[in-house]
This record gives C-alpha cells, structure tokens and sequence, in this order.
C-alpha cells in the first residue's frame, strides 16, 4: 500500500505563528500544549493542502498573522503515491490565496488528484442536531474526497443559482437567460448528487464489511420527492419551479435543499437522538469509513485531522480510536492539551510539545 504523508510543515506569519517548522515522518503526528498555542491554527494549515477553504472556512485575509497583516505562506513536503511534491501556499496582504506545486502556478483544484485530506473539528459535534447545511458539507467533503471533479460541479452550481436568484429577485421575465442557466445548474446539479450517492454507497460498504469499536450508521440522502435526478429532469423542475421561486426570490428546490440523514444501527436511533457521546461515535465512525474506502480509490490512506478529539472520549475509546488510526497507517494530526491524552500511542506516534505560537518542541 501506498502512503500520503507531510514530511516538512513550514509556517510563516500564519494564524499565531510567526514562523513555525514541524518535520516528521509518516506515523500519526500528536500536538499538545496550552488553549491558545496554536494547535488547531497547524491543523488549519494542513488542511489548506486539499482543495477548499480549510476547515474553518476563512477567507484568506483572516488567516495573516495580526497585527502585522503582512500576509502568510505555507510551504510543505507532501510524499503522495510515491511521489514528492513541494508546496507553496500563500496570500499577500489579504489578496486571493495563491498555490504553486512543484514551483508551478496551479489551480487548487490540482491539490484534490495529489492528496486526501479529512478532518474533524470540535465545531462539528452538533452536527446532527443543527441545521442541513453543516450535514450537507460534511458530506460534500467527503464526496470530495473520492471525486476531485466534485469541487468544479459545486461550484457551478452555486455561481449559476446565484445568477439565477438574482434574475429571480429582478422578476426579470427572459425565459432565454432562465434557460440558459437553468440547463447549467441542472447539468452540474446531476453531477452533484451523482457523486453523493457513490460516496454514500462507499461509506456504507466500508463500514459493512470492517469490524470496528465504534458505531455503524445507515445513511441516506433526503431529497425532494418526484424529480429525476438527471439533467433533462432538473432542467424541467427548476422551470416547473420557476414562478414559485420568483415570489419567494430565491431558488426553492435542489441539491442545496437536500439533507443527510443518519441512523445508528445497533439501536435503530436517528443520529440527532442519540447521546452527545454517540453523536461524536458515529462521526468518527464514518470519518474513519471514509478514510479506509479511499485505500481502494485513491490508493492510499489520507491524512487525517483530529481537533481534541482526545478530549471527549473514555480511555477505552481513545485506545480504539489509536489502533484503527495505527491499522489504517495514516498519518493523523492529532490536538490536546496534555501528553497523556496520546499516552496509548507509545512508539507509534511522533509528539510535538506547542509551548508557544513561535516555537515547537519535538519530543520523538
């Protein structure tokens, strides 16, 4: 098997970190130290080598250390299927994020054939019991993982609605124009619940077929009722559609009305019913399928980013939760505020001291 993994990490006036260097090797990577220290701030940055805004979401600008705001850069070793690759990640005083691999300009679209990225952040515990939207890009990120072209279709779906909800709020009556843009939304549209569909059945027989301490969970996509989920079908809905729209000024049906639902096997309970232990279970229970479906897809196990994941689960857990990380041989990014959180890794993890934004204390 194939490994992806960051060799070198180099930081510099990004988030808290003046300038910050972390070099390991392939083996599960355990940060620890004080709140405040800049332990997620690293996880951030890491997730910055997959196509999308990182896992908080910020614009580039936020991400310049303060108060200087003299803008930041990433650069980092990613050993991807054998291959090395140099990656250049910046942003000059707040202007459009800017990516060079190998010393050539890309798109980021480029980082998605190159690496695999997930993660888990603490923001996503209320996952199930929140809005559909986090539900939706939780599960978008994982469509991802498996389909790079997913980030391209998203994208033209969002820019073209948005054209289309502006003509929408103008009661413009240009049927050509609707026509136009309802065509594109509908091809992407197709693409879109295409490749969450795939990735759903991914997640489902991965966990189907892998002994695990920790929950399997039925998944499944709620979507409108009564639309074919082609190109011709979306194109007549959102026709069909249009003058209901118009009134309310905004596009009222779609893959961005869909919702993922998720139900714990073992006790035929929907997610957002079970205990705020179980809820967190079934995350990383299906942050971990995803993980071991992209061994057979893409050809090795991601990278993985866990943000004081420790912290909320017994002893008996964080030992299950370290041997399926150690089984997979994925290279995790791993917060907490103290060492012994890690304790059960022993040898198998390398542990990085964060005792303040500007330096780091590698401890084997």
């Amino acid at each position: 098997m194939s490994s992806l993994y960051i060799s070198e990490l180099r930081l510099s006036h990004f988030r808290s970190h003046k300038r910050s260097t972390i070099s390991c090797d392939a083996r599960p990577v355990a940060l620890y130290g004080r709140n405040g220290a800049g332990k997620t701030n690293i996880l951030e940055a890491v997730s910055l080598f997959s196509p999308g805004r990182g896992l908080r979401r910020a614009s580039a600008q936020s991400m310049g250390r303060r108060p200087e705001s003299l803008g930041w850069k990433l650069n980092g070793t990613l050993q991807s299927l054998s291959h090395r690759h140099e990656l250049e990640i910046w942003s000059d005083q707040g202007r459009t994020r800017q990516l060079k691999i190998d010393g050539k300009p890309t798109p980021q679209t480029r980082l998605g054939q190159i690496a695999r990225v997930l993660w888990l952040i603490p923001s996503m515990d209320r996952l199930w019991i929140e809005g559909a939207e986090g539900r939706r890009r939780f599960l978008d990120r994982m469509a991802l993982s498996f389909f790079p072209a997913h980030a391209d279709a998203s994208l033209l779906y969002e820019r073209t609605m948005r054209e289309r909800n502006r003509l929408l709020k103008d009661q413009s009556r240009d049927q050509s124009w609707f026509d136009a843009l309802e065509h594109q939304m509908a091809s992407s549209a197709e693409d879109i619940q295409r490749h969450r569909h795939a990735t759903l059945e991914q997640l489902q027989r991965a966990q189907d077929v892998t002994e695990t301490s920790f929950p399997v969970a039925d998944l499944a996509l709620h979507t409108e009722d009564g639309i074919d989920q082609t190109t011709q079908g979306y194109q007549l809905a959102f026709a069909r559609n249009r003058q209901q729209d118009m009134i309310a000024g905004r596009t009222l049906m779609g893959p961005h009305r869909n919702d993922l639902h998720a139900t714990y096997r073992a006790k035929g309970v929907d997610a957002r019913d079970c205990s705020t232990g179980e809820q967190k279970a079934l995350l990383i229970s299906l942050i971990l399928a995803n993980a071991r479906a992209l061994i057979s897809t893409f050809g090795a196990p991601p990278i993985l980013l866990l943000d004081e994941v420790a912290a909320h689960l017994d002893a008996h857990r964080r030992a299950a939760l370290y041997e399926e990380i150690c089984t997979l041989k994925s290279q995790a990014w791993m917060t907490g505020t103290g060492l012994e959180l890690f304790s059960e890794l022993g040898e198998n993890a390398q542990y990085f001291d964060i005792k303040d934004t500007d330096g780091i204390s590698f401890l084997g």
